[in-house]
């Protein structure tokens, strides 16, 4: 019999609610719903500040007007100044502005380091750039995810033009030591780079005190509308723009602006930056009581670092049972079978049943790379959400008699 098929029949079986008697969305790190204050925000934008923002008549400026208030609030959420923010269809095009935008400036192939456990909107260009005859060093992890700062400052060569290091692993959770390794670069007068879509709104950014010198943001990782972001470029810092056109956002990146969805970005990010005092101490409540609660499951293993970790992540591997299969896919449908919204690693992947190439960084071996499921709460989370969601998870994994732990 199809392994899969096996492990399908007696997670169906283990099933212990149905969807319509409760429901639990716990996949924040994919998306955030859209917070009522910024949809009405948007809502206005498109019924009376519909013009073009470069338009020089009334209705143009009505609507620059409020997309320069937008890039003041997202500018505030990292004590930026306001004209250091590049508005973008979301983290990956500015990510990918990061690097392609560094790397154009050169007409012969330099040296770029990054991390084994990037996101694939950095991993990907980079690949990209490696084809093209760039030299890519991408640093090692331990066990839990993180770099050593010691390896970049080995790594880094005369013609090392930028680092790039993740700051909140969207997969396994772990924070980076960002300041340490942007100081790193910036004493050997290299560019650095952070992807801070996952930590924005849930732990404090100050760019003035940080030595960054780009910085990728999402809107609907903080309750925004999807379809913006921003990237941070600090002043005297030149990037070649990915796209070209009209010159709006400083001419680095052409086309007409998305009003609404920048002004709800701006709204979003005002009140996570209100909010965070109360916000943040309050998912590192409810998700220390979710690793709690699982750390007596066999054959459940949290993965990530416990102590340098996004204040509303978890994230687990599953072993293995009777030989069979029980992938991170396989649960995460089992789990929506039950009411309860999870995610198998980073949601890009959530379809493909192949090893994580986090995991694999972080070096776990095939078989168990397979399996890495993540839990992550947001501001609806309740901790009766949190107890409902670990007695599931229980009551399907503890179906499987597992062998003692191998990884």
């Amino acid at each position: 019999m199809n392994p899969e098929k096996t492990t399908r029949r007696k997670l169906e079986e283990s099933t212990p609610i149905s969807s319509s008697f409760m429901q639990i969305y716990l996949d924040y790190s994919a998306t955030t719903p859209t917070r009522p204050e910024a949809i009405a925000a948007m809502e206005q934008a498109l019924r009376e500040q519909w013009g073009n923002p470069s338009s020089l008549h009334t209705w143009g400026q009505r609507a620059a007007t409020i997309v320069e208030r937008a890039r003041v609030q997202v500018a505030r959420l990292i004590n930026a100044p306001a004209e250091s923010i590049v508005f973008t269809s979301g983290g990956t095009e500015s990510d990918n502005l990061a690097v392609m935008g560094v790397a154009q400036h050169y007409s012969t192939p330099q040296h770029i380091v990054i991390s084994s456990v990037e996101h694939s909107a950095i991993a990907e260009p980079v690949q990209l750039l490696e084809q093209w005859g760039w030299q890519i060093t991408r640093l090692p992890v331990d066990r839990h995810g993180r770099v050593n700062p010691l390896e970049l400052k080995a790594a880094l060569q005369s013609n090392t033009v930028l680092v790039s290091i993740i700051y909140g692993q969207s997969e396994v959770g772990t924070l980076q030591p960002i300041p340490r390794l942007a100081a790193i670069a910036h004493a050997h007068g290299v560019l650095f780079h952070t992807d801070a879509v996952q930590v924005a709104g849930r732990l404090p950014i100050d760019v003035r005190q940080m030595p960054v010198d780009l910085l990728s943001l999402s809107s609907h990782k903080i309750y925004g509308s999807q379809g913006a972001g921003a990237l941070y470029v600090r002043s005297g810092v030149s990037l070649v723009p990915l796209l070209s056109g009209g010159g709006q956002e400083s001419r680095l990146r052409s086309g007409t602006q998305a009003v609404p969805a920048i002004v709800g970005f701006g709204v979003a990010a005002e009140l996570a930056d209100r909010e965070m005092a109360t916000e943040t101490p309050r998912l590192i409540h409810l998700r220390d009581r979710l690793f709690d609660q699982l750390a007596d499951v066999p054959g459940l293993m949290p993965t990530g670092d416990r102590l340098h970790r996004l204040p509303h992540h978890t994230s687990f591997c599953v072993d293995y049972a009777d030989g069979e299969i029980l992938t991170g896919k396989a649960l995460v449908r089992h789990m929506n079978l039950a009411g309860i919204g999870i995610s198998a690693g980073a949601a890009c992947r959530s379809g493909k049943v192949t090893p994580s190439p986090i995991l694999l960084a972080m070096g776990y071996g095939d078989r168990v790379a397979k399996s890495g499921i993540r839990l992550t709460l947001g501001r609806d989370t309740t901790e009766a959400d949190i107890d409902w969601a670990a007695m599931v998870l229980k009551q399907i994994l503890t179906r499987f008699p597992q062998p003692a732990l191998s990884w």
